[in-house]
């Protein structure tokens, strides 16, 4: 099997190595890899120490990973002569041609490699293609029933709000309330995300892109615990409907804002304890201008107070005039 890639990365040569297996139609007992760092991080003649990732592929396909050697090209001399066969039939032919995307450099060397592999041996009436179904494809072991997924890793930390932060994504996923404050580590892929604490999963979730997001599982959430019996979104609502209905409305948006109530129990106790501070006109006027601008938050509230803005009939950062200063030029100073 040959491929085009872009790289030696690890991402490139695991995609790559999935590709052969596919290709083949089979897995083989256990995959002979050189010792690049994208398979071996530390290279040893008795016990190399294998990629993370790259193992974890291995153990999702069902088969070993036996690195060569370093150093030692008898480990490898069938591969070395294939590598020197295929220099020639597949990559000569090629040599002279310009191609503009990697797809379409691997879809000519497809042709050039299904002709190589059906080229009988010299002296033979055999190719490779009919040696490998007759010897090789019945000691393959069976493809799993979806490809793998290449997993990153991350650390965090369970939030108060039973939430951890996946800065890739710049999204929040949930975590049951228990472990709050431990320090966790997250497995991600293309489709989902899993938070571990000491080898122990604690929750998995679809991974999702939506920036400052929240997924959450309700069960995660402290739901029968004194955090929650005591707050409630009716209690919040209720206690704002007394400051003013402009108040009321901007705590149900700060409640709707969340996927989960209980995400926004502390920004609504916040902003309705400034009454206490301000009262509740001011409160309420702030909470209006808020809407008006569609921030939902603690900060703005606190944010419009501080800079008295809850007391102006207009827009305080409207300045559609400019004021009169001895340095702005005017309009004829560029005719």
């Amino acid at each position: 099997y040959v491929e085009a890639c872009r790289s030696q990365k690890l991402e490139d040569f695991m995609r790559c190595t999935e590709n052969a297996l596919w290709f083949y139609g089979g897995v083989p007992r256990a995959l002979v890899t050189d010792n690049l760092k994208s398979a071996v991080t530390k290279s040893s003649s008795y016990e190399p120490k294998v990629n993370e990732a790259f193992a974890d592929f291995a153990e999702h396909y069902d088969t070993a990973v036996l690195p060569t050697r370093a150093y030692r090209p008898r480990d490898k001399a069938i591969v070395e002569n294939a590598v020197r066969i295929v220099y020639t039939r597949v990559f000569a032919p090629l040599r002279n041609t310009t191609f503009h995307s990697v797809g379409e450099i691997n879809r000519a060397i497809l042709e050039l490699l299904r002709a190589h592999n059906n080229v009988s041996f010299r002296g033979r009436e055999y190719s490779r293609c009919s040696l490998f179904r007759e010897v090789e494809v019945p000691e393959l072991g069976p493809l799993p029933l979806k490809r793998y997924e290449i997993r990153s890793y991350a650390k965090g930390t369970v939030h108060k709000n039973s939430h951890i932060y996946l800065g890739r994504d710049k999204h929040y996923y949930s975590v049951p309330y228990r472990h709050i404050g431990k320090q966790v580590k997250i497995v991600y892929t293309d489709s989902f995300v899993e938070i571990y604490h000491r080898h122990e999963r604690l929750a998995v979730h679809e991974r999702k892109r939506q920036r400052y997001g929240y997924t959450t599982a309700a069960e995660h959430m402290p739901s029968h615990h004194r955090f929650v019996s005591e707050w409630s979104s009716e209690k919040f609502i209720s206690w704002a409907a007394h400051i003013g209905e402009n108040c009321k409305g901007y705590i149900i948006g700060i409640l709707d804002k969340k996927q989960h109530p209980e995400q926004s129990y502390k920004s609504c106790m916040g902003i309705l304890h400034l009454a206490k501070k301000v009262g509740d006109q001011r409160l309420d006027n702030a909470c209006r201008r808020a809407s008006d601008y569609g921030a939902y938050n603690y900060s703005m509230v606190e944010r419009i107070l501080k800079k008295g803005w809850d007391t102006l009939e207009d827009d305080p950062e409207d300045t559609s005039e400019v004021p009169d200063h001895d340095n702005i030029r005017g309009g004829n100073y560029y005719k």
